[in-house]
């Protein structure tokens, strides 16, 4: 909802059914093999292994920690179904359907499901380094930032872009769909503490707090830099908050929280409304703008506000801010350059199989009648 409020009517249904059908999909690959890829038990650093394909050896009986191993299958799947789902607004009404799939089966396998490791299997590299990130700062959002930015070059702008008006076409239901993000949020961020303790506690009221002090922080900036605060700009701010939290929202304090939303809101509006236009390329939906930036500012600052002087849980013993803002920037790094050469490689695969592009025609139509014989609106 929040991205087929953001394209024009020609392309929301379109959105609607890549998000769905993103979904459905990676829950079937999640079950055959992500899972295993990412949680497989293997003792390497970048990848689990095939030792739990199709679930194997996992029963209603058998845990993960303290919580039943389904459980964690399901909760994890729901992150690798979100996170392609999230790339997809970078080159939003420009790509075909079935080329759409394709790489987010392609991207799940070779990109996310190798960093999902590296950052939250015992075995994986970043957990090894001690890389805080609590629910997916490097994993979902510096991955789909990335990803969407790098799609966005090589696919090119949208037919028209600059001159057209490719204004959102329903506003009302952006927000809708950004509230309904933020009260899933809650899911991925206490959820991620996995278990009903302080921990979770902590995760819930950061997730309040961050994303308060970001769209607040937003509409301050808009209203300086162009003399109203829009309510695209209040949906945005509410993103740029939860993606900030994100990686930090086990480790800060609450109010340390505040200043994390409201600092990775203020880069990401300069992200979206300077350096987006100055470059010239056309990141629809802002993805990386948002997700990527703010991901990367709340991935960053989780290892200064973490301190216990800034009101965080404190660092593991004998590790300073220095050395874990080290650890936290090598991560960052790491998934950067992971995810950017994957993902190129993986969009000139697709490009060269099936085609990236509709026709200049199918495009100017419109993807919803093109791609599913449907229009959203009738008149």
């Amino acid at each position: 909802l929040f991205y087929g409020g953001l394209v024009r009517s020609k392309n929301v249904l379109s959105l609607l059914m890549q998000c769905t059908m993103i979904t459905a999909a990676v829950i079937v690959v999640y079950v055959l093999w992500g899972y295993s890829f990412a949680f497989g038990g293997s003792e390497s650093p970048y990848w689990g292994g095939t030792a739990k394909m199709f679930l194997a050896g996992i029963t209603p009986e058998t845990e993960s920690g303290t919580i039943p191993e389904l459980v964690f299958v399901a909760f994890q799947m729901t992150f690798a179904c979100i996170t392609p789902a999230l790339i997809v607004g970078g080159f939003a009404e420009r790509v075909k359907f079935g080329a759409v799939i394709l790489f987010v089966i392609l991207w799940v396998t070779f990109v996310y499901f190798p960093i999902a490791h590296m950052a939250w299997d015992a075995n994986g590299l970043f957990f090894g380094w001690g890389t805080m990130d609590f629910a997916g700062g490097t994993v979902v959002h510096i991955n789909a930032g990335i990803a969407a930015l790098v799609g966005a070059i090589m696919i090119g702008k949208r037919l028209g872009y600059g001159k057209d008006n490719m204004a959102p076409h329903s506003l009302p239901l952006t927000l809708i769909g950004a509230a309904i993000l933020w009260v899933g949020w809650f899911g991925f961020n206490a959820g991620s503490a996995l278990s009903a303790g302080g921990g979770a506690a902590l995760a819930m009221i950061n997730t309040f707090t961050a994303t308060a002090g970001a769209v607040i922080a937003w509409a301050v900036v808009e209203k300086l830099a162009r003399g109203k605060a829009s309510m695209l700009g209040g949906a945005s701010g509410i993103i740029a908050g939860l993606v900030a939290v994100t990686p930090a929202a086990g480790f800060v304090g609450p109010v340390g929280a505040i200043v994390l939303g409201a600092v990775a809101s203020a880069v990401a509006y300069y992200f979206v409304a300077v350096v987006k236009i100055r470059l010239g390329y056309d990141d629809s939906l802002d993805v990386f703008g948002i997700h990527g930036v703010a991901g990367i500012v709340g991935a960053l600052g989780t290892g200064i506000l973490a301190s216990s002087s800034f009101g965080g849980v404190g660092y593991a013993e004998g590790v300073g801010m220095a050395s874990q803002l080290w650890t936290q920037f090598l991560a960052v790094a790491i998934t950067i350059v992971w995810c950017g050469v994957g993902s190129a490689i993986l969009y000139k695969v697709v490009d060269l199989i099936i085609g990236l592009r509709p026709t200049a025609e199918a495009e100017t139509a419109g993807l919803d009648v093109t791609s599913h014989g449907e229009v959203a609106y009738h008149s």
